[in-house]
């Protein structure tokens, strides 16, 4: 089955469950042990990859960005970095962040804009932004802090022939919302590894919807990596816009060097 076909799929499963859920709900402790899992799993160490960023407009037409991604844990942080190599419009930008375990601190982000040789800190007022034009924003590029939300195990279900539980998450804050730009989120969180292989973001303004799927799941010396992802925005059954990531040559336990993640590398380029 081709891209097309299965988030077809899956908007048609998706927007009867948007219909029915509740407008809140109580904190569930077997659904946050689920989303501790997540959150907890192995996704590798050292790694290095090339990103491929497909952007469709509602017309169709693509524009496709080519990366390079490199990622290291420090300690019960992550660090990770892109390059972004081509097309000219977007050549030799870079993003830094430092996503951090620590509930109470904010991750950091940086873009360096080569046009202006400015490197710019994301702030948290602006995590709810596009990031480089595409249907993922800011607060996408990070994990998603435990404490901030309630969730709720809605079912169980399936995915591409794999068992799945669907799990709501709510923020406990309107700072959240206003962060994240989205105001609850479904998750469908397969229960043999633990990746989240479907969402379903609802945005800010209570109109658009967000629909995340996981079309490519392989593991990967070891961890399961997904390689390929979409996310696609809609306002009622229109297509706004959509995004279409594939990594390749991902390798994990690479030399890296020292000063990869730092906002002088950062603006340094490859």
């Amino acid at each position: 089955m081709n891209t097309l076909r299965l988030i077809g799929t899956f908007l048609v499963c998706a927007m009867p469950l948007a219909a029915a859920l509740p407008a809140s709900a109580a904190d569930d402790p077997k659904a946050r042990e689920i989303m501790r899992q997540v959150n907890g799993r192995d996704d590798g160490d050292k790694m290095t990859a090339r990103m491929t960023m497909t952007l469709i407009d509602r017309q169709g037409g693509e524009r496709v960005r080519d990366i390079r991604v490199f990622a290291q844990d420090a300690g019960a942080d992550t660090q990770r970095i892109m390059f972004f190599l081509s097309p000219p419009d977007v050549k030799d930008t870079g993003f830094l962040t430092y996503d951090f375990d620590d509930p109470a601190k904010s991750d950091d982000q940086w873009l360096y804009l080569p046009a202006l040789r400015k490197t710019k800190r994301i702030a948290n007022d602006d995590k709810s932004g596009s990031f480089m034009g595409s249907d993922f924003n800011y607060y996408d590029m990070t994990k998603r802090p435990l404490e901030r939300y309630d969730f709720a195990l809605l079912k169980e279900d399936e995915v591409r022939g794999q068992k799945v539980w669907v799990i709501q998450s709510t923020p406990r804050a309107p700072e959240v919302v206003k962060e994240s730009g989205y105001a609850k989120s479904v998750v469908f969180v397969r229960q043999d590894n633990y990746v989240v292989a479907r969402a379903v973001h609802w945005l800010e303004d209570g109109e658009k919807l967000r629909y995340l799927d996981a079309t490519k799941i392989e593991k990967i010396d070891g961890v399961w990596t997904v390689t390929e992802t979409t996310m696609t925005t809609k306002l009622g059954q229109a297509t706004l816009h959509k995004t279409i990531l594939r990594w390749e040559e991902v390798k994990f336990n690479q030399p890296l060097e020292a000063d990869m993640f730092t906002v002088r590398r950062l603006e340094k380029g490859l």
